[in-house]
C-alpha cells in the first residue's frame, strides 16, 4: 500500500484558489487528467451510466488498479471534499484490516506528498466498506499508520443507491493523524494534499467488485 501512495506522488502544479473545484467534470470527460495506475489485472474505468446518470463505472476482477490526479489542493480555501458513489457488485466481509482482506469496491485518496521523506508521506482513504460500520477510522494494513482507513459506507448501505457525501478534508486530516497543539502547527502539517485518486480493488481477495463514482469536487462550504 505505502508503495501504491507513493507510486502517486510525482512534479505537481498549484490549484489556483477558486470557490469550488470540479476535479472530474465527467461529462466534457475531464477524466483523461486522471493517470491511470494498474498493479495487477486490467485496467477497466470508463464512462458509463448508472441510474440515469452519467458516471465513473470501475470493474475489478482480481485486480488492483486506480486513477491518480496529482494538483495540489488549498485546504484553508476549499477544504469540504463532495462526491456521490454508488456499488452494484459489492464484496462479501472480509477482514479489512489484515492484507487478505485490504480490498474495498470503492474509494476515494487524499494525499500529503512527504516528499524526500517518505515516511512522513500521510494518505488518508475514504472507503466504502464490506464489514464494518460507518465512521471507523484504521490504520491500512500494509503501510500502517501512514496511511489511515475511513469508512463512509459500512455493511449496511445499499447496492444500486447513490450515496451523496460532504467532508471535510482538512479537519478528519486532523482527526485521523492527530491534532499538532495548534492552529499554526494544524495548518503546517495539513493545509496543502498534493494527490487525490480513485481506486477500485480486489487482488488480495480474488473476487469482483463494480462500482460507480459521481463528480468529484472540493468546495469552500
Amino acid at each position: 500500500m505505502l508503495r501504491w501512495i507513493v507510486l502517486l506522488i510525482g512534479a505537481t502544479a498549484c490549484l489556483s484558489v477558486q470557490a469550488s473545484t470540479n476535479l472530474t467534470e465527467l461529462s466534457e470527460n475531464g477524466i483523461q487528467e486522471w493517470e491511470p495506475k494498474v498493479f495487477s489485472g486490467e485496467w477497466t474505468y470508463s464512462i458509463n451510466q448508472s441510474n440515469g446518470r452519467g458516471a465513473l463505472q470501475a470493474l475489478s476482477n482480481n485486480s488492483a488498479s486506480g486513477l491518480v490526479l496529482k494538483k495540489p489542493i488549498d485546504l484553508a480555501a476549499t477544504p469540504y471534499l463532495n462526491w456521490s458513489w454508488l456499488v452494484e457488485k459489492t464484496l462479501p466481509p472480509l477482514n479489512e484490516r489484515s492484507k487478505s482482506g485490504d480490498d474495498f469496491v470503492a474509494r476515494i485518496y487524499v494525499v500529503i506528498d512527504g516528499g524526500l521523506l517518505v515516511w512522513n508521506t500521510r494518505s488518508l482513504n475514504y472507503v466504502w466498506s464490506s464489514n464494518q460500520d460507518k465512521g471507523l477510522v484504521w490504520d491500512n494494513a500494509f503501510a500502517g499508520a501512514n496511511v489511515r482507513m475511513m469508512s463512509i459506507q459500512g455493511r449496511a448501505s445499499d447496492k444500486g443507491q447513490w450515496y451523496e457525501e460532504k467532508r471535510n478534508v482538512y479537519n478528519d486530516l486532523i482527526y485521523a493523524f492527530g491534532d499538532k497543539g495548534s492552529e499554526d502547527a494544524n495548518r503546517k502539517a495539513y493545509r496543502f494534499i498534493d494527490v487525490i485518486a480513485i481506486m477500485t480493488d480486489t487482488d488480495n481477495s480474488g473476487l469482483e467488485a463494480e462500482s460507480y463514482y459521481g463528480e468529484i469536487v472540493f468546495s469552500a462550504d
